[in-house]
């Protein structure tokens, strides 16, 4: 634990806590009155308020919308299935700024509704929600759909039996044995809406603000540090506060249920009422999921001459208005750079937490379990800032590395690891380390000949789920890439932050490569999947 221990206390705990210091202390006395002034603030109630009240809405459409889904993916069986789940998991790595790109390219100004029925959903609410339910579609179908996969069907068809109805067998059997998955995906939902940030940077402009996006206004625009430092303080206690009703909740899904092996319980769809639930799914997927990216990729390509690759080849040059230091499309190398430093990083640092995690028990590991979460929900921004202002002294002056990135995204990207290698780390039998043990082997070769033959499909997992979200990151990094070196997500920023057609076509050229790269990772971890890791996933 010592090492993990350590980055995180350095790269984590130590930026945070200097943001609120700098915040509350800013003269060397502590001034807890400004918790209260800032809390009763109108614009700050209004902000608060409508980051609750957004992603308790995003939570239940994204139920709503994907819990047929998960029923699908984990009863049916049907060609292409395996593609299509490939498909449904593309957005949830993506990087929220091409989300945000996406549906900007579908509801927004000259968008698809805009030309054909002279529509526009950017201009309120309902595009942040249908961006957050395409985002954590696959939450949903992913959790629950792979618990509901190892429900054992005997059971429902014994009350059936003993006379229930469908409705009755299906709410009085394996509706209890779902809500703890349910549970555990809308609060993991509603965890990655209420610290929205990018999605609302680009859909929701100056009239709609969450938490996180009004500490980056109150930071990097107004650097009013005190009031970033109370909106931080309140974003962490309500993370907190979601994280121990999700480990609560995942302790129930681990210890009340028998479960079967997938392939059991998965058949064809018969009779008109099954046909029509996966066509509607299918439906569903294609105008939800596919549409956002098809039209996304189909702007990149739309030139004002007609169809063409403009706008990619503009990707190589500078433009006049100083936008770049850098033509647009060096930004593919810094991000692929960055991204494998990154995974790098968390890949040792996450292997080294499941290792300890596995081996040990008692609340100090439980509480150590629960920090390496705290980085999906604690504000990226404020880490970000608070990286600038941390590590600028020796011995670790970083502000003009090029490794303060990679550091960053490894941030974000140790949960997925930790979460990836633990239950297989979890199933490795003891007996076998002992008996390596009993025959002479040491430590670092019981584990070299034990368990890295077992866990190397979940290390490869692992490695490809921390290159997809360290190639996404943008929170932090809107902050700390130099302008010299900007990643995809920042440059896609950039380019949408100015005005004209030829910025806005580079955009959806930049997010349409950005989107392949993340889709190509997760085919290839597609192909390695098991069935025990896409469950816990």
């Amino acid at each position: 634990m010592a090492l993990p221990v350590a980055f995180f206390a350095v790269f984590f705990a130590w930026p945070v806590v200097s943001i609120v210091d700098r915040g509350l202390r800013p003269d060397g006395s502590w001034r807890f009155g400004r918790i209260g002034e800032t809390l009763n603030r109108p614009d700050i109630l209004d902000v608060l308020g409508f980051t609750a009240w957004q992603a308790l809405a995003s939570t239940g459409l994204t139920l709503l919308v994907a819990l047929p889904g998960a029923y699908v993916f984990a009863r049916f069986d049907f060609p292409g299935k395996g593609v299509l789940r490939a498909v449904v998991t593309v957005p949830f790595v993506l990087p929220t700024v091409l989300v945000g790109t996406a549906f900007l390219a579908l509801v927004g100004r000259n968008g698809l509704t805009d030309e054909l029925w002279g529509l526009r959903l950017d201009t309120g609410v309902w595009a942040i929600l249908l961006a957050h339910v395409f985002f954590n579609y696959a939450v949903v179908v992913r959790t629950v759909g792979g618990l509901w996969s190892q429900l054992d069907p005997r059971q429902e068809e014994a009350a059936r039996v003993l006379g229930a109805s469908r409705l009755t067998a299906w709410r009085t059997v394996t509706l209890p044995a779902l809500v703890p998955a349910v549970s555990a995906a809308a609060l993991m939902v509603f965890l990655f809406t209420f610290t929205s940030f990018g999605v609302v940077q680009i859909l929701g402009g100056d009239a709609y603000t969450t938490l996180e996006a009004e500490i980056y206004r109150q930071t990097a625009r107004l650097l009013d540090l005190p009031t970033a430092a109370v909106l931080t303080l309140v974003q962490f206690a309500a993370v907190g506060a979601i994280l121990a009703l999700h480990a609560w909740t995942v302790r129930r899904r681990e210890t009340a249920l028998r479960l079967v092996p997938p392939e059991r319980t998965a058949r064809r769809p018969r009779g008109a009422g099954q046909w029509a639930l996966l066509g509607g799914v299918l439906l569903s997927v294609a105008l939800l999921i596919l549409l956002p990216l098809g039209v996304l990729v189909e702007r990149s390509f739309a030139g004002p001459g007609g169809y063409g690759l403009g706008y990619y080849r503009a990707l190589g040059s500078l433009d006049e208005s100083g936008t770049f230091l850098v033509p647009p499309l060096e930004a593919i190398g810094n991000s692929l750079r960055y991204a494998l430093a990154a995974t790098a990083i968390a890949v040792v640092i996450g292997g080294l937490a499941a290792a300890a995690l596995t081996r040990r028990a008692g609340r100090l590991v439980r509480g150590f379990d629960a920090l390496l979460m705290l980085p999906l929900g604690v504000s990226a921004v404020t880490v970000g800032f608070g990286f600038l202002i941390t590590l600028d002294e020796p011995p670790l002056d970083l502000r003009a590395s090029w490794i303060l990135v990679p550091l960053a995204q490894a941030l974000v990207g140790v949960p997925f690891v930790v979460r990836t290698m633990l239950p297989v780390l979890r199933a490795v039998d003891e007996r076998l380390r002992e008996a390596a043990a009993v025959l002479g082997a040491s430590p670092w070769r019981a584990w070299r000949e034990v368990d890295l033959p077992l866990v190397r499909r979940a290390l490869l997992i692992a490695a490809g789920f921390a290159f997809a979200v360290s190639l996404g990151e943008f929170g932090a990094t809107v902050f700390i890439a130099r302008p010299d070196s900007p990643t995809l997500p920042v440059a896609v920023a950039r380019l949408l932050g100015r005005p004209g057609e030829l910025n806005y076509g580079q955009a959806m050229a930049l997010s349409t490569i950005l989107m392949v790269v993340c889709a190509v990772s997760l085919l290839l971890l597609e192909r390695l999947r098991t069935d025990r890791t896409s469950g816990e996933f």
